[in-house]
């Protein structure tokens, strides 16, 4: 199973982003092959309108199957994903990334 993260940094111990759109970093880890890979959200940084879209393609293009952020992608991001058929956990925040997936794995953090 892959999942991925809205991260303000690029390890397990960086923060969760509460910000979906404008997160940092997207923080893909893959239980099989236990590999975190790192993926910059910069470009999105000057984005007028449209982030929560772009992000929410970038994680399209990345397949997980669960994502794990703070405050949730908005109306149009969260539509997008939804048609990904991926489980979207909100909550996350003022937590380290692998606090989060700790969460998650006790079933602890709330599903959209």
């Amino acid at each position: 199973m892959k999942i991925a993260f809205t991260s303000t940094g690029t390890t397990w111990d960086s923060m969760i982003d509460p910000r979906f759109g404008r997160t940092e970093n997207i923080l893909l880890f893959d239980e099989e092959t236990k590999e975190l890979t790192v993926v910059s959200n910069d470009d999105i940084k000057n984005e007028a309108h449209g982030a929560g879209t772009a992000t929410a393609q970038k994680i399209f293009d990345l397949s997980p199957d669960v994502l794990i952020t703070g405050n949730g992608p908005g109306e149009t991001a969260e539509k997008a994903l939804k048609n990904m058929k991926m489980q979207i956990c909100v909550g996350a925040n003022d937590m380290t990334v692998f606090q989060a997936y700790d969460l998650y794995k006790g079933g602890k953090l709330k599903v959209l």
